[in-house]
């Protein structure tokens, strides 16, 4: 089915995982000529996301369910733990978000793990948002979440300041017949310590007016004041900050 997620080891690009919808996991040591499958004997194999901890290539988070709530997605079962390259799972909890879509690991302490859960689309439910461990993992804090049908749908954070994040909440309803996208719920949050507080960002600060719904973040690495959005609304477009997320300005719909 479709890819849902992918990351590569940064010493060695070679080694590549990828995650699928409904297909498991799979793993390439040829830069993408060959492939093997892994999570085979899990309890689900549909992926949302996969993280690779850089520091230590055999440590490998993935979180179960895809993060796209199509009327034929396939449910999770929480976040999963790899010690030796994806060989072996540990389950790591977190079973009731059943959608996981971004996992990020702490760039200077691979025990703070941050994980966006968009939720079961299919129900109201209050597991929705972005969770935290300062633990490995061990146990969770839910440090962001809206109303009831509003989960995470991204998650980006700063490489040069790791206390700050960027979230977008995404309120949704999905049925077999009909997906309701956009809500109230919906909007940026950005943290500056590590998700203790966060602001809420509105079209005050140059989003669009209105209701909003799935957003995606991405952040320039070399430069991390620079952040893009694709953003659903009334007219959906793209949208840059050049002052790490303070401001918004549309620059292409």
């Amino acid at each position: 089915g479709r890819i849902t997620s992918i990351d590569v080891v940064h010493s060695n690009p070679n080694i590549i995982f990828v995650g699928t919808a409904s297909g498991g996991i799979w793993h390439s040591k040829s830069g993408g000529i060959s492939w093997n499958p892994l999570f085979e004997n899990q309890i689900t194999a549909s992926i949302g996301a996969i993280a690779i901890q850089q520091s230590n290539p055999d440590v490998i988070w993935v979180g179960t369910g895809e993060g796209n709530p199509r009327n034929s997605l396939n449910g999770g079962y929480g976040i999963f733990k790899s010690l030796d390259g994806g060989i072996s799972w540990k389950k790591m909890g977190l079973e009731k978000t059943r959608h996981i879509h971004r996992i990020i690991i702490h760039p200077n302490n691979p025990n703070i793990i941050y994980v966006a859960a968009i939720g079961s689309p299919w129900g109201e439910h209050k597991e929705r948002g972005v969770y935290k461990s300062i633990d490995g993992g061990e146990n969770w804090s839910k440090i962001l979440g809206g109303n009831l049908k509003t989960g995470a749908a991204d998650l980006v954070i700063d490489p040069k300041n790791p206390n700050k994040l960027i979230a977008a909440l995404w309120e949704h309803k999905r049925d077999p017949w009909f997906f309701k996208s956009g809500g109230e719920g919906s909007s940026l949050y950005i943290t500056y310590d590590g998700g203790k507080t966060w602001t809420k960002k509105s079209h005050n600060d140059g989003l669009p007016k209105g209701n909003m719904g799935r957003i995606g973040i991405a952040i320039a690495k070399n430069k991390p004041q620079i952040i893009y959005a694709l953003i659903e609304s009334k007219k959906n477009a793209l949208y840059k900050s050049n002052d790490g997320g303070k401001t918004w300005k549309k620059i292409n719909d």
